[in-house]
C-alpha cells in the first residue's frame, strides 16, 4: 500500500480535526447568548477588554460578539472545505487542496494572535496558554505548508511518444 499524503495534507487534517469541533462549539455558544457565550474561556479576553478598555455598550458589545462568532465560524468552514478538497487522491497528491488550509491557518492565526495580545492585556492567564497554544499549532503547519516542495507531477514518457525533430508532411508544404 502506497502513501500519498504530504506533510502538510496531514498536518492539517489533524488541525481541521481540533479546530471543527472547538470553535464551532464557540461561535454556537455565542450566537445562542451572545454575552454569555462572549464571557467563557476561549472568548474572556477580548470580552474583558472590551468592558474595562472600550466601555461599549450592551449592543456593540453584542454585535463583537456575533462578529467574533462568525471569524470562528468562517475559519471553520475554511478548513472543512480543505477536508472535503483532500478526499480525493490526485487533488492531495499535488497539493490543490493548500489554497483553503493557507486561508484558515492565515485567519485562525489572526484571531489566536488577538486574543494572545488582548488576553496578556488584561492578565488572563489561562486565556493566553489556551490561544497561544492555538497560535503555536497554526504556525507550525503553516511554516510546514511553507517549506514543503511543491509536489511534481509524474510524467512517464516512452521513446515511441516521442516526435521526430522534423515531420516529412510539414518539411513538404514549405
Amino acid at each position: 500500500m502506497t502513501t500519498n499524503w504530504r506533510i502538510s495534507s496531514f498536518s492539517g487534517a489533524l488541525l481541521a480535526a481540533y479546530f471543527i469541533p472547538s470553535w464551532t462549539m464557540i461561535a454556537f455558544r455565542i450566537m445562542i447568548s451572545p454575552v454569555h457565550g462572549l464571557y467563557e474561556r476561549p472568548n474572556i479576553a477580548a470580552a474583558l477588554y472590551i468592558s474595562d478598555h472600550l466601555q461599549w455598550a450592551a449592543m456593540s458589545t453584542i454585535r463583537f460578539a456575533w462578529l467574533l462568532a462568525l471569524g470562528r465560524l468562517t475559519v471553520v468552514a475554511f478548513f472543512a472545505i480543505f477536508l472535503v478538497l483532500i478526499i480525493r487522491a490526485s487533488i492531495r497528491k499535488t497539493g490543490d487542496g493548500d489554497e483553503a488550509l493557507a486561508i484558515a491557518l492565515a485567519i485562525g492565526s489572526a484571531f489566536s494572535f488577538a486574543g494572545m495580545v488582548l488576553a496578556s492585556q488584561v492578565g488572563e492567564t489561562e486565556a493566553l496558554r489556551l490561544h497561544a497554544t492555538e497560535l503555536l499549532m497554526l504556525l507550525g503547519t503553516a511554516i510546514v505548508l511553507l517549506v514543503e516542495r511543491p509536489a511534481q507531477r509524474e510524467t512517464t514518457h516512452s521513446v515511441d511518444d516521442a516526435l521526430p525533430l522534423e515531420q516529412p508532411e510539414l518539411a513538404h508544404n514549405r
